[in-house]
């Protein structure tokens, strides 16, 4: 539902109620020195303080300030062959890595000892892990199997004669997480956020974003070609699944054109990226028949729902003109088209987990030429990976045993209770909000849930089930008992304790429909550092703002503001405070307009205008915050830098990182995040205590005038 990747991804359905940021700092384990000073600094002091050995020196804060604060740890560090970015992010997941491969080799030894006892039992917590990574990393089998377990799936495909039944398998293979021609999913009602509702949303493309099928620029035309080339690249794999496709790929070309042009219909008809932030215009309820009558004729949806055991005297449908189009797309497009689209989906979803033929071919085009990736992870990584997906809850169980510091848990509750704090007093004092508006505000602040670490009540997984038949089977399992469970909740009651994200996931997030943040145990984790030798000044600005105080401003974005204390979508802001909040934001929108991060492609100002909300909103939160610890009113320095220096140097440390053209490239066309170095001078621009701290003077880039500066909290 959450999972995504740093720094770019596409936004899932249900990101658009609940926005996503990836945090930071120090909670698990003790890690290797990755981010201390380089063994060439020499001041003694300097090289004790690991933040101010990240400096670039040769540059004025006021220049650019994530240059200054983050270069000289990215010219030391560059991008390794295996990735698309390399930065604090992608160092605390490499020691995510070792910790979860104990966790599985650990599983597996035991496994193998104890086989002959448990045969005959349901296999606990470590015997699902242990056959999920003793399959997933046997490339012989794999390799002996090739396509052979998407067998039954593509024989279906074969046998499709008509549109209708296109879309059949098009509903099945949603239980096995294949999106073909949208999607469809189980979450709560937005308007009544105590109910489980179905929503079906636009979906289908296989490139990054609608916008990939349209942009003019060069790159992204030659990503266009490159998949088209993909496409047949892959159904030629089908007939020669060893990888000697030779002339085969000839005769798949035309086909794969084919395929592209639908798509790119299907894009034509999909809202962009900026229009699915809009929550009210992507609720549209309607019974099922109405849908069938008002809209898609030929598609009966209460019974196809019904097939699937869902009997909603409701649905809501994001995007209403999508599924007109692709109904009439249904309609007109050759059944042999529809075959192909639907193999090549099928087989793309689950390349990863066949043989190295399939492997090889879906890393080239979704790692290389969309990312600028140039290897491959080792195949283990990749099975962990792989593993987040599949069962991540039921690895995090033995993790938080294995990691988890309970004393950097209570940290970081009381953290977020100070910010809490902070925000309450930015409430009380605004001069543009009404007192009914503010009355409000305040209600919805008290009641945001805080989830810090991992789930007080784990979710039963005693009914998942993997086998040692195969990698893909063991996925295609996964993702069927996932859709299943999913299912399951239409018409039951809103499990309000259930977390979206892995207690080792370097992520965060607010959702809007439970008005909660939670905050993962692996979100806090710094390289190098115990917990306890983290300073004030840098918990506050790395873990505080960065994380805690942007994820509960997200209840207060753009977006986030337009849902209730309950978590109700509703308006409950005066029309007067709603035009004000409006055009503040609005100055926003035109300052992240104007970047531009490579020639002629600009950050999305309001796509990506509730994270630079939050982003914003958390850095005053941490200011207002530190100003009350003891560190900031000794004022003593460390490595150098003043107490409030350390805040920024911080908040900077969460973004430091940097990634390959391709990898921005995207980032820009299908990410609601800026990139990261824009989400450092962007908000920072904007704060008079930046300025203060070091020096930023009229004239210098990061300075904004006053008449130009965001003024919303």
């Amino acid at each position: 539902m959450f999972k995504k990747s740093w720094p770019v991804g596409g936004v899932s359905p249900s990101a658009h109620l609940a926005s996503l940021f990836i945090g930071a700092l120090a909670l698990i384990g003790n890690c290797p020195s990755a981010l201390a000073a380089s063994p060439n600094a020499s001041p003694p002091q300097e090289a004790v303080d690991f933040l101010s050995a990240h400096r670039d020196l040769s540059v004025h804060p006021g220049q650019d300030f994530f240059q200054y604060a983050n270069g000289g740890w990215l010219k030391r560090h560059p991008i390794p062959a295996t990735e698309s970015a390399w930065g604090i992010a992608q160092v605390i997941q490499e020691q995510l890595y070792v910790n979860l491969r104990k966790i599985n080799e650990q599983a597996a030894e035991n496994a193998n000892q104890k086989a002959n006892q448990r045969a005959n039992q349901n296999a606990n917590d470590a015997e699902k892990i242990a056959n999920f990574w003793l399959t997933a990393m046997d490339t012989d089998q794999a390799n002996a199997l090739g396509v052979s377990p998407l067998q039954p799936e593509l024989q279906k495909i074969a046998a499709v004669k008509t549109a209708s039944e296109a879309l059949d398998l098009a509903f099945e293979f949603q239980r096995l997480q294949v999106g073909a021609f949208f999607n469809l999913f189980v979450s709560q009602d937005a308007k009544a956020s105590d109910q489980m509702a179905v929503h079906l949303w636009q979906g289908g493309l296989g490139l990054p974003e609608r916008d990939y099928y349209f942009n003019s620029d060069a790159a992204i035309a030659r990503s266009r070609q490159e998949y088209v080339a993909h496409i047949a690249r892959t159904l030629a794999l089908l007939d020669e699944p060893k990888g000697n496709v030779g002339n085969v790929v000839k005769t798949q070309r035309a086909a794969a054109a084919q395929v592209m042009a639908f798509e790119t219909r299907l894009a034509q008809a999909s809202r962009r990226l900026e229009a699915l932030r809009d929550p009210v215009k992507n609720y549209n309820k309607m019974t099922p028949s109405a849908f069938t009558e008002n809209l898609t004729p030929s598609i009966l949806w209460s019974a196809r729902l019904a097939d699937m055991q869902l009997t909603p005297a409701e649905v809501i449908v994001g995007q209403p003109e999508f599924f007109a189009a692709l109904e009439g797309l249904l309609k007109s497009t050759p059944v042999a088209v529809l075959r192909d689209y639907l193999r090549f989906h099928l087989v793309d979803t689950y390349s990863p987990y066949l043989s190295q033929a399939f492997e090889k071919e879906h890393f080239q085009f979704h790692n290389t030429t969309l990312l600028g990736q140039k290897q491959a992870r080792p195949r283990w990584k990749r099975v962990i990976d792989a593993e987040e997906g599949a069962m991540g809850m039921v690895v995090g169980r033995l993790f938080v045993q294995a990691f988890f510091n309970e004393t950097a848990k209570q940290r970081y509750e009381n953290l977020v209770e100070a910010f809490r704090a902070a925000y309450l007093e930015r409430i009380n004092r605004l001069d543009w909000m009404g007192d009914d508006t503010k009355a409000k505000a305040r209600t919805k602040l008290a009641a945001i849930t805080k989830k810090v670490g991992y789930p007080d009540h784990w979710k039963d997984f005693s009914t998942l089930q993997f086998g040692r038949t195969s990698y893909a089977d063991n996925m295609m399992a996964s993702a069927r008992w996932h859709f299943a469970d999913m299912l399951s909740k239409q018409g039951q009651p809103v499990d309000r304790t259930e977390w979206e994200m892995t207690p080792q996931t370097y992520n965060a997030y607010y959702n809007a429909s439970n008005n909660e943040i939670v905050l993962p145990a692996a979100g806090f984790l710094v390289p190098g550092m115990q917990d306890a030798d983290v300073d004030d000044a840098v918990v506050y600005g790395y873990a505080g703002a960065s994380t805690i105080g942007h994820e509960i401003t997200h209840g207060f974005d753009d977006q986030g503001r337009q849902f209730d204390a309950a978590g109700n979508l509703t308006d409950w802001w005066s029309e007067q405070d709603a035009k004000k909040f409006n055009a503040r934001a609005s100055v926003m929108v035109k300052q992240f307009n104007a970047y531009q991060p490579l020639p002629g492609l600009h950050i999305n100002g309001q796509a990506s205008l509730g994270e630079n909300i939050a982003d914003y909103g958390g850095l005053l939160l941490g200011i207002d915050a530190f100003k009350k610890t003891r560190q900031y009113q000794e004022g003593q320095t460390i490595g150098g830098l003043t107490p409030m220096q350390r805040f920024f140097m911080g908040y900077a440390l969460g973004w430091m990182m940097q990634q390959r053209d391709a990898a921005l490239r995207r980032n820009l066309l299908s990410d609601v995040h800026a990139p990261a170095k824009w989400r450092v001078i962007g908000p920072l621009s904007n704060l008079p205590d930046f300025y203060e701290a070091f020096g930023v003077k009229p004239g210098q880039p990061m300075f904004r005038p006053e008449a130009s500066r965001v003024r919303i909290w």
